[in-house]
């Protein structure tokens, strides 16, 4: 497998992109199911089975996390375009793919070579 002189900065927006979608992935796993108020439903026992599908109301999201929602939004955005316009991909002769994919755990072999 080929290895990559990655830029620090490109590392650096890939490292903290990784950081935001988990932190947002955190966050968005204790919201409401619905961003606006929906009155929850409960299904028909299914065929064969015991398991009846529902949900609760939802309540929506306050006006803070719709806030919270769109500032975590904007920055994804901004680190994805940021990584994927980087000056560094122009330099490539081939294989774009496969240095994208290897960026993506550039930071798991930084890590194991300074332990």
């Amino acid at each position: 497998m080929p290895t990559y002189d990655f830029p620090e900065d490109l590392r650096d927006a890939q490292l903290a992109l990784h950081q935001t979608r988990a932190a947002y992935e955190q966050y968005a796993a204790g919201l409401p199911w619905s961003a606006e108020p929906m009155p929850g439903w409960d299904s028909e026992r299914q065929p064969y089975t015991s398991f009846r599908s529902g949900k609760a109301d939802s309540p929506g999201y306050t006006q803070e996390q719709a806030a919270e929602v769109r500032r975590f939004q904007a920055e994804l955005l901004r680190l994805s375009t940021e990584v994927a316009t980087h000056p560094y991909w122009a330099t490539l002769d081939g294989g774009v793919v496969a240095a994208r994919m290897a960026l993506k755990h550039a930071h798991e072999t930084a890590g194991d070579e300074a332990a």
